[in-house]
């Protein structure tokens, strides 16, 4: 269900209200009939009127109004980060995750009756690129470059001041498996055969991904990554179990800060592709060395960041807290989601 097709059960006052910021993703459409089922009424905070939202960004006013006397607060707001990363799109990913959490702390600050949870999206890019060993919130190593400074700035703004009766988490996402553009993108690849493993290599150097923000950090050129053969961490999370998170977290008062939600069954390059060939069914998968996905990526207008990076990050906080994954298997998750 999508924001376009969904529409809200008839008010009831004596229910409590639940207010997400970019809903018109697929994981805040996800989201919309799941919270009315958890007894919740439903507003939403968009880019304009058009989309369906029920406040715009741009009316500050109305958005004071909405997140005062919410019980629930969820952000997922972001521009979608299947882009190149030009000067124009890295100041758009970076706006639309800072300036709109921003926006969302001031009216916190000033309500009258703030929120009881306020839960904002983050993102496991935040950790460094990982093949030793995995990142858990608490001894996970935080990495630099664009992505990361972008996922710092977001949480740094989200964790602003003291909210004393707001409880505050940071999702840290994996990459969510669901009709999101990280699947599609790549199951399109395996459908015509390009379903190969993506390897690290030479390539020319660029300053696509150097740092940004007051604390902009890593190199200004960026060379890439130590050979991986394929085996670079892939960690991700069905969209089901990303639904299920959320209403974890709501109900357990003691989850607070940064909560990684990702798979415990984290999968590496090589496994993934071969998982999305079988998927669609198709026997062949063309690898493709990194200057062949290089050329590829700029013609589709993406980044090879997203598959060469290795992330293996674990739901230490969740798991321990007794959340258990219903999608741990790769081959599972995507053969449920390519039906």
């Amino acid at each position: 269900m999508t924001a376009e097709n969904w529409s809200p059960r008839p008010d009831d006052d004596s229910s409590p209200m639940a207010v997400i910021a970019g809903a018109s993703g697929f994981i805040g459409g996800s989201l919309l009939a799941p919270l009315q089922s958890w007894g919740y009424r439903v507003r939403t905070i968009g880019r304009a009127s058009s989309s369906g939202s029920h406040v715009s960004w741009d009316d500050l006013e109305g958005i004071a109004a909405v997140v005062d006397g919410a019980d629930l607060l969820i952000n997922l707001a972001g521009r979608s980060v299947g882009c190149r990363y030009n000067d124009r799109n890295r100041q758009d990913v970076w706006d639309s995750r800072v300036t709109t959490t921003r926006t969302l702390n001031d009216a916190v600050r000033a309500a009258s009756a703030p929120p009881r949870l306020w839960i904002n999206s983050s993102t496991a890019t935040i950790y460094r690129h990982a093949m030793d060993r995995p990142q858990t919130e608490d001894d996970g190593d935080l990495g630099d470059g664009f992505s990361v400074d972008v996922a710092k700035g977001w949480e740094r703004e989200f964790f602003r001041g003291d909210l004393p009766t707001t409880r505050r988490v940071a999702m840290r996402l994996a990459i969510v498996l669901g009709d999101g553009a990280a699947l599609n993108m790549l199951a399109t690849a395996a459908r015509f055969g390009a379903g190969g493993s993506q390897l690290e290599g030479r390539w020319f150097g660029h300053t696509r991904y150097r740092g940004i923000g007051p604390d902009a950090s890593g190199p200004r050129v960026w060379h890439g990554h130590r050979l991986s053969h394929g085996k670079q961490r892939f960690s991700w999370v069905h969209i089901d179990d990303v639904v299920r998170a959320i209403g974890f977290i709501d109900a357990h008062e003691e989850m607070t800060g940064p909560i990684n939600v990702s798979s415990p069954g984290v999968s590496d390059n090589t496994r993934l592709m071969a998982a999305l060939r079988r998927g669609v069914r198709m026997p062949i998968g063309i690898p493709a060395p990194r200057w062949l996905l290089e050329i590829g990526m700029f013609v589709l207008r993406q980044e090879s960041e997203l598959v060469l990076k290795s992330r293996w990050v674990l739901p230490e906080r969740l798991e321990q807290a007794g959340f258990e994954f219903r999608w741990t298997d790769i081959r599972a998750a995507t053969k449920s989601l390519l039906r």
